[in-house]
């Protein structure tokens, strides 16, 4: 697609121009199509902001409108906990999404979510969450692991959810934060609402926010020289997006690991010298439910995956 600049349009900004022009084409996609060099203007590379002088013409390579999203059954390897008729209990690894979401292309917005795995291997899920999230009763970030709950059917994907809204559910994370908290338990109880200028992060500097609820316990405290670091285990009584990283970014003590909310992309710590984790240091180690057709309790436990264990003993032999 090649679009001719009137000259009355000299000044205008390159993404308000193709906003104002691809009608039907977000403006996040537009400044999507930019930075990944997909426009042109004269046949050359450009930047969301730059200024136009008119007569310029203007290439779109990708497609102005993102691929669609869909849920399809892949053979992706899943670790299954627990399983019955009404229910599945699994592992989640980092780097997983749940379903399909962001991403410039059919395969980064559809493929390889846990969604498309759990079509595979059980055929049948709730349709309750509609048909991007079959059997998604909660989700959980695509940096964090752990333990994730799935409805089969419809029936138990309304119990669990009442479940759920109720605050009956109980989830506890594993995280490690750079810094140690002043205290070794607290509970955070600051709103949550969406960045007004950075979309993809949320944040608890706004008012008229969703209630959000953090109980956290220092389990260890480790000086690794001349970084700290705490491990803590953690309780949370809502759902929101984001909600342990935002909540422990707001005390100034960030998740080893979450660039998007303040920690750094690389920690020195003494003998093993400048360190990075590829993921967040934060897992869902323990769920507890109540099976939604019998009634009784389950609770199921994770232990820390292999590269985040790795990760403490590196920083510890460090200290």
């Amino acid at each position: 697609m090649t679009i001719s600049v009137p000259p009355d349009d000299a000044g205008k900004r390159l993404d308000q121009f193709l906003v104002g022009h691809l009608t039907e084409t977000s403006r996040a996609r537009v400044q999507q199509l930019i930075t990944e060099q997909k426009v042109l203007v004269n046949d050359a590379a450009a930047k969301p902001s730059q200024r136009l002088r008119g007569e310029e013409r203007i290439t779109v390579i990708g497609s102005p409108q993102a691929a669609p999203l869909r849920a399809i059954a892949e053979e992706i390897p899943l670790d299954i906990v627990y399983e019955d008729d009404d229910l599945a209990v699994v592992n989640k690894p980092a780097g997983m999404t749940v379903h399909a979401g962001a991403g410039a292309s059919e395969v980064q917005r559809n493929r390889g979510t846990l969604v498309n795995a759990l079509l595979h291997h059980f055929k049948t899920l709730s349709a309750v969450g509609g048909e991007l999230r079959p059997g998604i009763v909660h989700r959980l970030d695509k940096a964090t692991s752990g333990l994730i709950l799935v409805a089969k059917n419809d029936e138990a994907h309304r119990r669990l959810a009442a479940q759920f809204v109720q605050h009956q559910v109980k989830k506890t994370y594993v995280a490690l934060v750079h810094g140690w908290p002043k205290k070794d338990r607290g509970t955070i109880t600051s709103s949550i609402s969406r960045d007004r200028v950075r979309r993809t992060r949320m944040t608890t500097r706004r008012e008229g926010g969703r209630q959000a609820i953090t109980h956290y316990t220092v389990q260890e405290r480790i000086d690794a020289k001349p970084s700290k670091f705490a491990q803590l285990e953690i309780k949370i009584d809502t759902g929101r997006t984001h909600q342990i990283r935002v909540h422990l970014a707001s005390l100034g003590h960030p998740v080893v690991g979450d660039a998007l909310y303040g920690a750094p992309r690389e920690i020195r710590s003494g003998e093993a010298g400048v360190i990075s984790l590829p993921r967040n240091f934060l897992h869902a180690t323990g769920l507890e439910f109540q099976h939604p057709r019998t009634g009784l309790p389950l609770s199921f436990s994770q232990p820390l995956p292999a590269e985040l264990q790795a990760f403490l003993r590196q920083i510890s032999a460090a200290g």
